[in-house]
C-alpha cells in the first residue's frame, strides 16, 4: 500500500510520463531525421543505431528498476505499540545500547539509523538520499545503485545525441551546397521540419545532460563522503548552532550526538562504492543487476531494537 500511494503522486507521474516521452522522441528523432537522411546506406547507420539504442534500452531498464524497486523501506509493527514513554526518556535510547536508532512519530515505528520519514511515500526509509519526482520513488539504501545509473545512461544519451544531431546537420549544410537548384527547392519544407527536430532534441539533450550530470556528481560526493544530503543539511545546522549557542551548551550537545557519530564511521572510499553498486567487478556496476546489500548498517538488522516497552 505506501508503494501504491507513492505512485500516485501527480509530479511523480507527470515526470515519468514526460521521462518517456522524452527517451522515445530522442530515439525517433534521431533515427528518421539523423542517422537515416545523413548516412543511409552506409554501415554507419546501423552501427550508430545500434549503439545509440542500446544506451536507451540500459536507460530504461535502469529507470525501471528504480521505480519499481524498494528504496529500503522500513517494516510496520504488526501491532500498535504505545510510544509515549519513550519520548518522554529521549537518554534512555542510549542507556540501553541502542545507539542511532530513533522513534519515526509519524509511521509510529521504530527506524534503524539513518532512516528518514519520506513525506511523499508516507513511510521511513533506510538511508534515504531524496525522493525523487523523476522515478516516482524515494532513492535509499536498496535503489541508489540504479537510479546513479539512470543518470548515467541518461547523461550518455544526451551527449551522443547531442554528437549525432551536429554531425548530421553540418553533412547537410554541406550537401545542399552540392545541390541541383532544382533539388533544393523541393526540399524546402522537408529542411524546415528536419531543423525543427535538430533543435528541439539539442535543447532536450542540453537541458537534461546538464541536469542528470549535476545530480550524478552530487550522489559520487554523498557515497564518498558518506552522508547523505539529509545529513549535510542536518550537520550545517549544528555547525550553526554551535557557533551561536555557548561553550556550556555546546559541550552538552556535542555530548549527545557522541552516540551517533560513534555508529557512523568512515569507511575507505572503494567499500563504500562497493556498498551501493555491489562487490562484483566494475563492468557490472554499469549493469543493473541485483547486488548484494551491505552487510554493515545495511539490510542485516533486528527488527526492533532492546526496549523495555
Amino acid at each position: 500500500m505506501a508503494s501504491l500511494r507513492c505512485r500516485r503522486d501527480p509530479c511523480g507521474v507527470i515526470c515519468l510520463i514526460l521521462t518517456y516521452f522524452s527517451v522515445f522522441y530522442a530515439d525517433y528523432v534521431v533515427i528518421q531525421y539523423v542517422l537515416i537522411p545523413a548516412y543511409a546506406g552506409s554501415v554507419w547507420c546501423t552501427l550508430h543505431g545500434s549503439v545509440f539504442n542500446l544506451i536507451l534500452l540500459l536507460l530504461l531498464a535502469c529507470h525501471a528498476k528504480a521505480v519499481f524497486s524498494d528504496p529500503g523501506m522500513v517494516p510496520l509493527p504488526d501491532t500498535a505499540i504505545d510510544f509515549s514513554d519513550l519520548r518522554s526518556q529521549s537518554s534512555r535510547k542510549n542507556e540501553r545500547g541502542c545507539e542511532g536508532w530513533t522513534v519515526c512519530s509519524r509511521c509510529e515505528t521504530y527506524r534503524p539509523p539513518r532512516a528518514h520519514h519520506c513525506r511523499v511515500c508516507q513511510r521511513c526509509i533506510r538511508r534515504m538520499d531524496h525522493h525523487c519526482p523523476w522515478i516516482n520513488n524515494c532513492v535509499g539504501e536498496l535503489n541508489q545503485k540504479y537510479f546513479i545509473q539512470f543518470l548515467f545512461y541518461t547523461g550518455m544519451a544526451s551527449l551522443y545525441s547531442m554528437v549525432l544531431v551536429v554531425s548530421a546537420w553540418v553533412w547537410q549544410i554541406r550537401n545542399e551546397r552540392e545541390a541541383d537548384a532544382e533539388k533544393e527547392g523541393e526540399e524546402v519544407p522537408s529542411k524546415h521540419l528536419i531543423v525543427a527536430h535538430y533543435i528541439i532534441l539539442l535543447v532536450e539533450s542540453v537541458l537534461f545532460g546538464v541536469f542528470v550530470m549535476v545530480i550524478f556528481y552530487d550522489q559520487l560526493v554523498s557515497i564518498i563522503t558518506d552522508e547523505t544530503p539529509i545529513e549535510q543539511m542536518r550537520n550545517r545546522l549544528m555547525i550553526k548552532d554551535r557557533g551561536s549557542t555557548s561553550p556550556s551548551s555546546t559541550f552538552s550537545s556535542s555530548s549527545s550526538r557522541l552516540p551517533h557519530q560513534a555508529s557512523h564511521t568512515r569507511k575507505p572510499k572503494l567499500a563504500l562504492l562497493r556498498e551501493v553498486f555491489g562487490r562484483g567487478s566494475f563492468f557490472c556496476w554499469l549493469l543493473p543487476l541485483h547486488s548484494s546489500p551491505p552487510s554493515v548498517g545495511g539490510m542485516i538488522y533486528s527488527a526492533l531494537p532492546d526496549y523495555d516497552v
